[in-house]
């Protein structure tokens, strides 16, 4: 039987076939779980409904994460649908190219707001959308996060802002919902190629540096990051909450 048996869970983020969110959704549903995927516009929909049809998704659904009525909209349908829900995956962050080069002084107020909009704030957006189904069988909350959040990586610029609000409202967010046996935690994952990083700067020298200097000598693959998706969303975890879980082949405990 597999870790998530009769489990159901929704994700939001996915873009295409490298994106993280992706290499969860594919291992939530072979261990078992009935899925639900957002997709967040008409461009990517093109990309994200062949993927979630090809794992047999039940739910395929647009939402937004900038609008209330998008969100509302999920939720309702998926109480429609099932009733209830086991885990939340948001895998979802935004910040104009423009913000991720150059000098952080640059950051412009619309760039920052949006940013944490996108970024940040749709975590406690979606988590109060879910909070009613979730609190019936005290689900499990992931969102995911990157080491820029906590120390400064060239070019990550407003993105590292935007990751440490992330960080800190997975610590609220965990008390908040905790007395109803709801957990909420996030992965913090290492440099991968995926649509996201492409818009960073410098990049590739962030991860060939990891590569160099991390204890394990190599960048992680999306499906590790999927693996610990997979124990924050199962049993094995029912004692963990408002935690940031490296999987970085232990780059951050590198001092120089």
């Amino acid at each position: 039987m597999g870790l998530l048996e009769g489990k159901k869970a929704v994700v939001f983020g996915i873009a295409n076939e490298k994106s993280i969110a992706w290499a969860i959704a594919q291992a939530f549903r072979r261990e078992g779980a009935d899925l639900a995927i957002t997709y967040a516009n008409e461009t990517l929909a093109k990309r994200v409904i062949p993927l979630a049809e090809s794992i047999g998704a039940s739910l395929i659904l647009p939402c937004d994460v900038r609008n209330d009525d998008d969100i509302a909209a999920v939720f309702a349908r998926i109480e429609r649908s099932w009733g209830r829900l086991d885990t939340l995956v948001h895998s979802v962050a935004f910040a104009n190219k423009d913000e991720l080069k150059g000098s952080f002084l640059n950051t412009t107020r619309e760039g920052f707001s949006l940013a944490m909009d996108i970024s940040a704030y749709s975590l406690i957006a979606l988590a109060k959308g879910a909070h009613p189904l979730l609190k019936e069988r005290q689900g499990s909350i992931i969102t995911l996060s990157y080491y820029g959040g906590q120390k400064v990586f060239p070019s990550y610029n407003v993105m590292g802002v935007a990751k440490a609000a992330l960080e800190m409202s997975v610590r609220y967010l965990a008390e908040a919902v905790g007395p109803d046996g709801i957990r909420v935690n996030a992965i913090s994952a290492g440099p991968l190629k995926t649509l996201a990083a492409a818009g960073v700067g410098g990049f590739n020298q962030i991860a060939g540096h990891v590569a160099e200097k991390a204890p394990l000598r190599r960048n992680i693959s999306q499906e590790e990051v999927a693996g610990a998706a997979l124990y924050l969303a199962s049993d094995l975890s029912s004692g963990v909450t408002g935690e940031v879980h490296f999987v970085d082949s232990g780059y951050n405990i590198i001092g120089l």
